[in-house]
Order: structure tokens, then C-alpha cells, then sequence
């Protein structure tokens, strides 16, 4: 900081110098045209006596020559006369120049500068060298990762974190494509759609596209509950100009959205830009819905309390959510018939990992509800998550996908696992059974025609 005064009043110097320096120097008045005529004049008559000297005039025509000349330098002298030489300095002009520059160079700095605020340390210095570092070694992990992926191309987990590793890099379009080979994998894990989704409104700055809206609409018809499908329908609602249906969608996420979580905020911002740019006065935020009599006291981890829990620290979240989930766990042997407990327990059982649990309480919940096919498919992607593509499916899984071939006979997910099975058990013909009837299910431009096609081209082969 110390060095900063020195170093303005070095430059201010020298600007100084540079510009009062012309304004120091000697100036002097222009010729007159009369002394202009005297000095030609005279070069003539000396010009005159080189010629008569080397005899290229003769001494007659040299005299009335010089005579003529003579006559027109005396007319000259008698005509304006020249102006006298004289040095013209402004030195007071210069003078306050200086002072004008230097003090309004020092005011401009005190009204828009920052003169209190100290040197950033020298350590702070390589905020750009690190932010460089950083992306440097993102870049070296998604080379290492699609080398990974090119290794084990049916590896779901690897495709889904070279699409992450892509997306921090804002490499929009390869992390579209990895998530979509993660998608085509695991067709059943919503997770991975829905970062399918939202990457897409990534890449397109903030617009739901159609495409996305697709993926959105299948995560919504699985789980009808999913917040994260909502949200971005809304706002796709909302781009449309469908502001009523985009603000009464956001309004139920925010009623099911604890106090200070921070998803109410997103949705406040969301909700008022959408109401003023229809010219609409913003309506108030929906209040949190107040818990069930029945799980007051021992209320178990719902959506947006899981949300509410990704800002906590990692040991904090965990201990939080596995607590909950006990409490829940306890209620739910006192009040075995609570549906939508059991549901409940079953997806925080799956976000902690815990698939055997999960799958328990699934199964639990399909007996109180048994002509719902969505919770087997919960319960089979439950059993299902972290296993590899090649891993035989097992006795548990294939009986609960013939059980949702009973109950929705047209489920795209049960019609590709039961191929995969089927294709396991080397029954190639029943495989191509399911697949085809999956395939005529597909839109045409579905992403997951490419999948399908590609199984019934390895059973042929």
C-alpha cells in the first residue's frame, strides 16, 4: 500500500511532462511574405554572380539583370516589414495545467478509487493459477474416464461420472452423450436420468427443450412424486408461457418443502419472475404443509428434508438421515399399514445405499398395495442399483419383473429386463420376444431404440 502514492505520482509526472513539455519550449513568430520576397531575392543576385563568373551571362545583360533584382528587393523593404523574433513562453498557462491535472488526476482517484482497501497478499495471488490447476486436473480425470468407459463401455456408474467430470467442465454436449449411455445402461435408476435432463437444459442456457421435457415426463411416470421432474416441467410450463400451471406446480413443491429449506428460496425467485414477466403481481409463497398426526414425534425423511440435508456436512447429513431413518423404521412396526411410510423408508433406505433394506420395505409397501406396478419396479431397481450390466439377475428380480408383466404388460423397464434375462438363461428367442415387443413401444426417436437394437443384433450374432 505504501508504494501505491509513489507510484501515481511517477506516472502523474510523467504524463505532465509530456503534455506541458510543448508549452515550456521557444516559439517564434512566422516570416512576413516581404521577408519571404528579401530572401528570394537574394539568392537570385547570388545566383546572378555564379552565372557572370562561369560566362554564362555577359557583364552587360548581368547588369541590368542585378539592376531589375535590385529594384524589386528595394520595393520588398519599403512593403510590410518582417516581424521581429521573439521567444513566446506560457509559463503561467503551463503552470496551471499541472496543477489542473495533478489535482483532478488525485480527486477522481479519492471519489472512484479504493485507497483504503490494502494489497491482496501474495499468496491470494494464484486465485487464477489455481482455478486453472483445478480444471487442468478435471481435464486429466475425464481423459482417464473415457478411457475407462472405452474399456467397459457397459459400465452405467463410469458413463455417469464421465458426465458429471464433462458438466464441470462445461463440456455440455459430451456430457449430454455420457449420460445418455449411462441412461441406455440403467434405465431404471431416475437419478441418472434426471441429471440426463437437467444437463440438457445446461447445454441449451436454461431452456427446457423438448427432449428434456421427454426424459422429465418418464421420470414423472414412475415416480409421480419426483421433485426434480416437477421443478423443471414447471419451468418448461413457464417458458411456454403457461404461467398459472408453472406457478401452481412450484406452489405444491414449496407446500411439501420444509421452513428454510433451501429449494423455497429457488422457488420464491422463480414464482415472482414468472408472475412479473405475465404482468401478474407475484403471489406469496405456499406454506410448509404441516406433518401428519401420524408421524408426529418420529417423522421419517421425506424429499425435501433429504434436500434440506445436502448443505449439511457429510458426517452431519449422514448421522441426520440414519436417525430419521430408525425413527421411521420404529413407527412403521407400530403402524405396519402406512403405505406411504413404507415408500418413504424404502427410497432412504436406497439413498443411504442399503438395498436389501430397501427392497424389504418395498416389498412391504406392494402388499398393502398390490395392483400398483410402480412399487415392484422400485423394489427391482432397489435390488438392482450398483450391480454391473453382465451380473446375472436374480431369482428375486426376474419373479418381480413377471409380476409387473402381470400387472402393466407394456412397461418398458420389466420388457427389457425380462430380455436381459431371458438372454442370460440362453434363451435367445424369448429375448428377442421382449425386446421387439419393448422396441415397437419406443418413440422413433428415442435414445433407447439404439440399445434395444444394438441386444437384438448380439443375439442374432
Amino acid at each position: 500500500m505504501t508504494l501505491l502514492p509513489l507510484a501515481l505520482a511517477l506516472v502523474t509526472a510523467a504524463v505532465l511532462v509530456l503534455v506541458i513539455g510543448p508549452l515550456l519550449k521557444d516559439t517564434r513568430a512566422a516570416p512576413s511574405r516581404a521577408g519571404f520576397d528579401r530572401a528570394v531575392y537574394r539568392d537570385q543576385l547570388a545566383e546572378l554572380e555564379r552565372d557572370r563568373a562561369r560566362g554564362l551571362i555577359g557583364d552587360a545583360e548581368a547588369a541590368a539583370a542585378r539592376l531589375e533584382i535590385e529594384r524589386r528587393l528595394l520595393a520588398a523593404d519599403r512593403g510590410e516589414p518582417a516581424l521581429p523574433q521573439q521567444a513566446a513562453k506560457m509559463p503561467r498557462l503551463a503552470v496551471a495545467l499541472a496543477l489542473g491535472l495533478a489535482c483532478g488526476a488525485g480527486a477522481l482517484y479519492l471519489t472512484l478509487g479504493a485507497p483504503g482497501v490494502p494489497d491482496l497478499p501474495f499468496a491470494a495471488r494464484g486465485g487464477a493459477k489455481n482455478e486453472m490447476q483445478a480444471t487442468a486436473e478435471l481435464e486429466k480425470t475425464a481423459a482417464e474416464l473415457r478411457k475407462q468407459v472405452a474399456a467397459k463401455p457397459n459400465d452405467d456408474e463410469g458413463w455417469a461420472s464421465l458426465g458429471r467430470t464433462e458438466a464441470d467442465l462445461g463440456h455440455w454436449d459430451d456430457a449430454v452423450e455420457a449420460y445418455r449411455h449411462a441412461v441406455e445402461l440403467a434405465p431404471g435408476r431416475t437419478d441418472l436420468a434426471a441429471a440426463y435432463g437437467e444437463t440438457q437444459v445446461l447445454r441449451a442456457d436454461g431452456v427446457v427443450t423438448p427432449a428434456a421435457q421427454d426424459v422429465f415426463r418418464k421420470i414423472l411416470a414412475r415416480d409421480p412424486k419426483n421433485g426434480f421432474a416437477r421443478y423443471y416441467l414447471a419451468l418448461a410450463d413457464a417458458q411456454a408461457g403457461n404461467t398459472d400451471a408453472a406457478i401452481a406446480a412450484w406452489q405444491k413443491l414449496a407446500a411439501e418443502a420444509p421452513e428454510g429449506a433451501p429449494i423455497r428460496d429457488e422457488l420464491k425467485r422463480r414464482i415472482a419472475a414468472a408472475a412479473t414477466a405475465a404482468g401478474k403481481t407475484p403471489p406469496p409463497l405456499a406454506a410448509p404443509a404441516a406433518a401428519p398426526p401420524a408421524a408426529a414425534g418420529a417423522p421419517g425423511p421425506d424429499a425435501a428434508q433429504m434436500a434440506a440435508a445436502a448443505n449439511m456436512p457429510p458426517e452431519q447429513r449422514a448421522a441426520m438421515i440414519r436417525g430419521m431413518v430408525e425413527r421411521l423404521a420404529q413407527r412403521l412396526e407400530q403402524q405396519p399399514d402406512d403405505l406411504q411410510g413404507w415408500l418413504r423408508l424404502g427410497r432412504a433406505y436406497g439413498v443411504m445405499g442399503e438395498r436389501d433394506k430397501a427392497a424389504d420395505a418395498y416389498e412391504h409397501a406392494a402388499k398393502l398395495d398390490p395392483k400398483n406396478a410402480e412399487i415392484p419396479l422400485q423394489e427391482v431397481d432397489a435390488l438392482l442399483a450398483g450391480q454391473a450390466m453382465e451380473a446375472p439377475l436374480s431369482d428375486r428380480v426376474v419373479a418381480l419383473l413377471h409380476k409387473v408383466e402381470v400387472l402393466s404388460p407394456g412397461e418398458p423397464e420389466a420388457l427389457w429386463y425380462l430380455g436381459l434375462a431371458a438372454a442370460q438363461a440362453k434363451q435367445p428367442d424369448e429375448a428377442a420376444r421382449y425386446w421387439q415387443r419393448l422396441l415397437a413401444k419406443l418413440p422413433a426417436d428415442a435414445p433407447e431404440r439404439k440399445t434395444v437394437t444394438a441386444a437384438l443384433d448380439a443375439l442374432k450374432r
